[in-house]
């Protein structure tokens, strides 16, 4: 099984990114009934103020082909639309789950 952790920075004022963040948490909360591939997705707002990230997402799929597939699905894309123009940063790992290191 892989995980997929991803997080996003946005711009804009504190509300407004919340107000993205949020809207963009709940349509990715969406995808697992909508993307067969998806095994599993949590996702949420941060909610610690000395943090500067806005949005964290882990999903579980099968293999790197999954995640492909997870992307680029139509379902996701329109998520993604959400966060688009206020994304500022965007992190991703990918890691074979039980591995300890050991897929390098």
């Amino acid at each position: 099984m892989v995980r997929h952790i991803v997080t996003f920075k946005l711009n804009g004022s504190p509300d407004e990114r919340r107000r993205v963040a949020q809207e963009f948490v709940n349509a990715l909360l969406k995808l697992p009934t909508l993307i067969p591939v998806l095994k599993d997705m949590e996702a949420g707002v941060n909610v610690n103020p000395a943090e500067d990230w806005d949005v964290a997402l882990v999903a579980a799929v099968d293999n790197l082909d999954d995640v492909a597939t997870y992307a680029n699905h139509p379902a996701h894309l329109a998520a993604a639309a959400i966060v688009a123009p206020y994304k500022v940063s965007r992190a991703c790992v990918d890691f074979i789950v039980g591995t300890s290191g050991k897929n390098l």
